[in-house]
């Protein structure tokens, strides 16, 4: 199918581009004009935009890949990687996917020559724009993921939460664990301190502070960003942030001091937002990610126990210089061990 009234524009007019996104069962949070925002201030990360408008200038297909170098300076600015959180947003029919056909085109003549992969992280089952997909070279691997129904009572979300996790979310509560909420883009240091230790730990890398920092400017003040610690009496122990849109609450980034993990405050964290979630009316808990089928994940073992939907959306990824991703790759592993 063709669609030769359809254009390529890498601009969009914010009020079109929320309508877009509005009750699109494809759309998250990742795909809306304040998370390119949110992106366009945080260092390290450049943003971009390719959607198809329609004659009226509707768009009908939109892709926000971010790109992200892969090594530190020098080198990061010769190799990056560019990742499209939340994946693509088009209609499923012959439409949607004509217009997602011209969209792949655009940005694979267009795309920075640093990029040396792109990868989709799928929030929407993507069955009906697979041969479109792989058509453009991305393929389709599993990733799973836990989506929890927060429009139960809380009764029922503590039912389904298995008996080792309710026993410590009660140790952690009568061990003093206390949880305060982070809403001044200036008081993110301390959360941010936390995840540094959790992240240098487990040898990955972290987004620099000032990707927290703009997500609480621009997103706070819309209602779709919630960030909370942990504590025991003044000593920060455990963070977690969320995002919020269109009734799904996404598990962000998190981490817990593991010198305090007998505390159990990523349980109780967890058992936080579930009932935020709830109470606030949003329908969704989207627990971002448990990793490949194939393979063991303690982070999906731990995130199993609050009694969610597995779910495997996948993720598609297109490998544009294969000879520079491996040479890239080996550096990254050589260069974690640094972090």
């Amino acid at each position: 199918m063709t669609l030769p009234n359809v254009r390529i524009a890498r601009e969009l007019d914010p009020g079109l581009w929320r309508e877009f996104l509005h009750n699109n069962p494809r759309a998250s949070i990742f795909h809306t004009p304040e998370m390119f925002e949110v992106f366009t201030r945080a260092k390290g990360h450049e943003p971009g935009l390719w959607v198809a408008l329609d004659p009226d200038d509707c768009p009908i297909a939109l892709f926000t890949p971010v790109k992200i170098a892969l090594l530190g300076r020098p080198a990061g600015s010769l190799v990056s990687r560019a990742v499209a959180f939340g994946g693509v947003v088009c209609a499923g029919d012959a439409t949607g996917r004509a217009a997602l056909d011209l969209v792949l085109r655009a940005y694979e003549q267009t795309r920075s020559a640093s990029v040396l992969f792109t990868e989709l992280r799928n929030t929407a089952p993507v069955d009906c724009l697979l041969p479109t997909l792989d058509t453009h070279g991305y393929q389709h691997e599993g990733h799973l993921n836990f989506l929890i129904d927060l429009t139960q009572s809380e009764t029922a979300l503590w039912g389904h939460i298995r008996s080792n996790a309710r026993r410590n979310i009660r140790k952690a509560e009568s061990m003093g664990v206390i949880i305060d909420e982070v809403t001044d883009p200036d008081c993110f240091g301390p959360a941010y301190d936390v995840l540094r230790v959790v992240y240098k730990r487990l040898q990955v890398p972290l987004p620099d502070i000032s990707l927290f920092v703009s997500a609480l400017k621009v997103l706070h003040p819309a209602g779709m960003i919630r960030v909370f610690t942990a504590r025991v009496d003044d000593q920060p122990i455990g963070a977690l942030t969320l995002l919020i849109h269109q009734g799904v609450m996404t598990y962000w980034y998190t981490g817990t001091l593991r010198e305090f993990s007998a505390h159990r405050p990523a349980d109780l964290l967890v058992w936080h937002a579930l009932k935020l979630g709830a109470a606030s009316g949003c329908r969704v808990f989207d627990f971002g990610g448990g990793g490949r089928p194939d393979e063991e994940y303690g982070v999906r073992d731990f995130k199993a126990k609050f009694g969610g939907e597995l779910v495997d959306l996948g993720r598609n990824t297109c490998v544009h210089a294969p000879l520079r991703l491996r040479i890239a790759v080996a550096g990254y592993e050589l260069s974690r061990h640094f972090i």
